[in-house]
């Protein structure tokens, strides 16, 4: 089962991830999410245990629990949902931006 964890401090790594729940079963995957561009941590991240039972009870006890300072929250992971690629076409920055209105130029 794929739990989501919420709440993370931004220190928490994805070592840190597997020790706080290697003690609930065998550990498949353990991920902290960066942000693309500045690598930082973006408080979030993944943990995938091979037990569906381990891993609800990890859910259960871990839920609402203190973690290096913060409160996390701690879930079922839901599918992510596919969404259509956003296309830039370049240029056309907001249509049609012409002048106009109010202010007569032609009166002074």
């Amino acid at each position: 089962m794929n739990i989501f964890i919420a709440g993370l401090s931004f220190k928490v790594n994805d070592a840190d991830l597997v020790n706080l729940f290697e003690e609930y079963g065998q550990i498949t995957s353990a991920k902290v999410i960066n942000d693309r561009q500045t690598g930082r941590s973006k408080g979030y991240g993944f943990v995938e245990l091979s037990d569906d039972e381990a891993a609800a009870k990890a859910i259960a006890e871990l839920n609402g629990a203190e973690y290096d300072g913060r409160t996390i929250s701690v879930s079922e992971a839901k599918p992510r949902e596919e969404r259509p690629r956003r296309e830039f076409s370049g240029g056309g920055h907001g249509g049609n931006r012409g002048g106009g209105g109010g202010f007569n130029r032609n009166r002074y």
